[in-house]
C-alpha cells in the first residue's frame, strides 16, 4: 500500500518554550524530534557507503529493527526515491516480531534507486488497541471516547501534505463524531474504515526519519537469473585445420539454444600478439601455426578495441550479435585487461606501463610463475586518468555494437576504485550492461568487488564438492548480508580450471556438478566439453591438457557418454519453475545420509515449490531415508501430498513425512520434484 508522505507536529511548534540562545536547550529540541529508533537495516551495506542489489519487477524486502519507549503503537513506512525534505511515495512496513519490521519494494527503472526508513508514534492506533482492552474488562471508556474524538479533530487540523480525498474523508468523520451520542461514537470511532483513514492521513506523532538515503541498484532479470555456455570462436570451424570464424559460431547458435542456454560467452576476440606467444600445453616454444593464447590481447592490427583478424570483421561481429539474439541469446564478452608485449597501447602510452631498470617492460608476474605473452598496465601515477578513460571507453565500444554483458578477468588484481568508477560511469549511460567479476581469491577481496558494482560473482562452488561444505557455503550466500549485493554464477569448469573431481568422477560426476550448479544457484555456467564429459588433465594440475587456451581444438559433440539431456532438462526446468529462479529462496532439508544433499526452492508468489536430491558420491549408490516438507504447507507429519516427477512427468502421492529413496549414480545421480500442495491442481 503506497501513500503520499505526510508529517504531524512541526518543529517550530515546540521550540517556544525555549531560549533559542541555549546550545542544551537546541539539542534536546533536535534529539525530541527522533523519539523513534530505527536501526538494523540489512539492506544498508557498510554504513550506506555501497548500494544493496534488486532486480527490475522483483520484490525488494527491507528489514529494519524500529521501536520507541514506552508502550504506545508506533507504525513504519518506506519511502521511494525521497525528495531534498526526505518526501516521497511510501510503502508501510509491517511487523515481523521483537521490533523487527519488514517492507517490500517493487521497482519499475533499472538503475541507481534512493529510499529511506520513517517511524512514528501512531496515537490512534494506541487509543484503538488500549480502549479495546479496556472494553473487554468492562471499564466505562466515556473519557476515552471523547479522547478518540479529539485525536481525529487533531487529524483534521494538521496541515500536512495528504489527499484531498483524505482530507474530506476527515472532515466528514469529525462532522459525524461531533453530531453523534456517545454509543454511536465509539461505534464509529471503533469501526474498520475510522482505522484505516487514520491509519492513512492520521497524525504522526514524533515521526522519525533514518538520517541516511539509501541506495540500491536495480538490474534487469539476467544480471540475478541466467545460463551462461563458454566457448573460444577460433575452435567453431569443426577442424583443427582452419581457424573459426564468427560465421562459424553463428553455425553454432541453434546448437547452445538447443541446450537451453541463454548466454553465449566468449574468451577475448581480439588481435593477439607474436611476440613471446605461447606453444601447446603453455609450453615457451610455439610451432609456426600455433595461435597463442587469446589473453595476449594487442598487435599491429589492433588492441581491446579491435577483432582478431581470423575471427572476421566488425560488421561479422554484428551480424553475429543480431543471430544471437534472433535465436534469444545474448553474446557476453571476456574483457581482460592485460596486453601483448605487441599491443598498440605500449608505444602509444608507454607511461602506462612498468618499465624495469634496464629499459625492458616488465612481463605480468606471479612468483615463480612469469607469463612471458602479457605485460600489465599499472592505474595510478602518469596512467591516471588517462588509462582509466581509454579502459572505459573500450567497454562503451562493444556496448555500442550490442554487447551488454561482459565477464571481467582477474579483477581482484585491479584497484577497487577503478572499478567502482568504471561500472558507474558505464551503468549512468547504460543501466542495463551486466558485470561479472571472475575472482577466485579471498572471501572479502569477492566481496569488495560485488560491492563496488560488479553484478554477478565467481564463487568457490567449483571447489565445494562434501554435503558440509556445500550446505555451510550456501547457507553464508543465500542467508548472511551478502545476498543483498553478491549475486554467485556458479561455473562449474572454465578454460583455466579443470577441477579434481571431474577428472575422477566421470560421467555421473558430470552431471551431479550440472545439477547442483544449476539448481543450487540463480546464475550458473558450463565451458564447452563439459556436455561431453571433457576432463583429461596435466597430470597433477586443475588444468585441461592439449587446452584451447594455447591450440584450436576440434569438438564432437555427439561423443559417446554425452550428458546433453541433462543439460536441456536442467535448463528448461529453470525456465518453466519459478522457484528454481529465485537463489536466497532456497532451503536444506534432511536427507539422513552425509552423501546425499537434498534441498528446496519455494516461489512465494505462484506457490511453486521445487525439491532436489542429489547423490554426491559418483561411484556408489545411496539408499536413504528424507522427510518430505510437509510443514511448509501447514499439513501434519502423516498428511499426503501430490508429487510430480520433473525428469519423467509423472505424478504421484508420497504418504506422510517420512520415505526412502535409492540414487545410483550410473543410472541417475539426482531427483528433482515438485510438491502440489492440497488445493493447488495439476498443470
Amino acid at each position: 500500500m503506497s501513500t503520499p508522505f505526510r508529517e504531524f507536529g512541526s518543529r517550530s511548534k515546540t521550540r517556544s518554550s525555549a531560549p533559542a540562545e541555549d546550545p542544551a536547550a537546541e539539542r534536546a529540541l533536535d534529539l525530541a524530534q527522533s523519539r523513534i529508533a530505527i536501526e538494523g537495516i540489512e539492506t544498508e551495506i557498510d554504513g550506506g557507503r555501497f548500494p544493496a542489489k534488486a532486480v527490475l519487477g522483483k520484490p525488494f524486502d527491507v528489514e529494519a529493527d524500529v521501536f520507541s519507549d514506552g508502550h504506545d503503537t508506533i507504525a513504519a513506512a518506506l519511502v521511494q526515491d525521497p525528495a531534498a525534505d526526505g518526501t516521497g511515495a511510501e510503502t508501510l512496513m509491517s511487523p515481523l516480531g521483537n521490533d523487527r519490521w519488514r517492507g517490500v519494494l517493487t521497482f519499475t527503472e533499472p538503475g541507481l534507486q534512493r529510499y529511506g526508513v520513517i517511524a512514528w508514534r501512531d496515537l490512534f492506533a494506541t487509543w484503538i488497541k488500549d480502549t479495546q482492552k479496556k472494553i473487554a474488562a468492562g471499564v466505562k471508556v466515556s473519557l476515552e471516547t471523547e479522547e478518540g474524538r479529539r485525536l481525529v479533530a487533531a487529524a483534521v487540523e494538521d496541515r500536512s501534505a495528504r489527499t484531498s480525498q483524505d482530507s474530506a474523508d476527515l472532515a466528514a468523520l469529525a462532522k459525524r463524531l461531533d453530531a453523534a451520542h456517545e454509543a454511536e461514537r465509539l461505534e464509529v470511532l471503533l469501526s474498520d474504515g475510522t482505522q484505516a483513514l487514520m491509519r492513512r492521513a492520521g497524525p504522526r506523532t514524533n515521526l522519525t526519519r533514518y538520517p541516511q538515503t539509501l541506495e540500491v541498484f536495480v538490474d534487469r532479470p539476467a544480471a540475478a537469473f541466467s545460463a551462461w555456455y563458454e566457448m573460444m570462436p577460433r575452435s567453431q570451424s569443426g577442424s583443427t585445420d582452419r581457424h573459426g570464424t564468427f560465421d562459424d559460431v553463428i553455425a553454432q547458435l541453434p546448437y547452445v539454444r538447443y541446450l537451453g542456454f541463454d548466454v553465449l560467452y566468449f574468451t577475448p576476440i581480439h588481435p593477439i600478439g607474436k611476440t613471446n606467444r605461447k606453444g601447446r600445453n603453455n609450453s615457451l616454444t610455439p610451432g609456426p601455426d600455433d595461435p597463442g593464447s587469446p589473453y595476449a590481447i594487442g598487435s599491429e592490427d589492433g588492441g581491446h578495441d579491435a577483432i582478431h583478424p581470423e575471427l572476421g570483421t566488425i560488421e561479422d561481429f554484428d551480424r553475429l550479435v543480431e543471430a544471437a539474439a534472433e535465436h534469444d541469446l545474448e553474446i557476453a564478452l571476456d574483457f581482460a585487461i592485460q596486453c601483448s608485449p605487441d599491443h598498440p597501447w605500449i608505444k602509444e602510452h608507454p607511461e602506462w606501463f612498468d618499465w624495469r631498470p634496464d629499459g625492458t617492460i616488465k612481463f605480468a608476474e606471479n612468483p615463480p610463475k612469469k607469463y612471458e605473452d602479457i605485460v600489465n598496465v599499472h592505474f595510478y601515477r602518469d596512467a591516471l586518468p588517462d588509462l582509466w578513460l581509454a579502459l572505459r571507453d573500450v567497454v562503451l565500444f562493444w556496448v555500442a555494437h550490442g554487447v551488454k554483458i561482459f565477464r571481467v578477468d582477474n579483477p581482484h588484481t585491479k584497484p577497487f576504485p577503478f572499478w567502482e568508477w568504471m561500472i558507474s560511469e558505464v551503468r549512468s549511460k547504460h543501466p542495463d550492461v551486466i558485470f561479472l567479476a571472475e575472482a577466485f581469491t579471498r572471501p572479502k577481496v569477492m566481496k569488495r568487488l560485488a560491492k563496488v558494482g560488479f553484478s554477478q560473482s565467481y564463487s568457490y562452488f567449483t571447489w565445494r564438492n562434501e554435503k558440509e561444505e556445500l550446505t555451510e557455503y550456501l547457507e553464508e550466500l543465500t542467508t548472511e548480508q551478502c545476498r543483498h549485493y553478491m549475486r554467485p554464477n556458479f561455473f562449474a569448469n572454465t578454460p583455466d580450471i579443470n577441477p579434481v573431481y571431474l577428472q575422477e568422477s566421470g560421467r555421473p560426476g558430470f552431471r551431479i556438478r550440472l545439477v547442483l550448479a544449476a539448481t543450487l544457484a540463480g546464475n550458473y555456467g558450463l565451458y564447452n566439453g563439459f556436455e561431453i564429459c571433457d576432463a583429461a588433465p596435466v597430470p597433477g594440475k586443475e588444468e585441461y591438457l592439449n587446452s584451447e587456451k594455447y591450440e584450436i581444438r576440434q569438438w564432437d559433440m555427439d561423443a559417446p557418454g554425452h550428458i546433453k539431456d541433462d543439460i536441456r532438462l536442467v535448463n528448461r526446468l529453470r525456465r518453466e519453475r519459478p522457484a528454481m529462479q529465485g537463489f536466497d529462496n532456497l532451503t536444506f532439508y534432511n536427507a539422513f545420509d552425509d552423501e546425499v544433499l537434498y534441498y528446496g526452492k519455494h516461489d512465494p508468489e505462484t506457490g511453486d515449490f521445487v525439491l532436489v536430491h542429489v547423490n554426491l558420491n559418483p561411484h556408489e549408490i545411496r539408499n536413504f531415508e528424507f522427510e518430505v516438507p510437509l510443514w511448509e504447507f501447514g499439513l501434519p507429519d502423516d498428511a499426503s501430498i501430490e508429487v510430480q516427477d520433473l525428469r519423467h512427468g509423472n505424478h504421484f502421492t508420497w504418504h506422510g513425512k517420512s520415505h526412502w529413496l535409492t540414487l545410483d549414480p550410473d543410472d541417475c545421480p539426482y531427483a528433482i520434484w515438485r510438491l502440489i500442495p492440497p488445493g493447488a491442481g495439476r498443470e
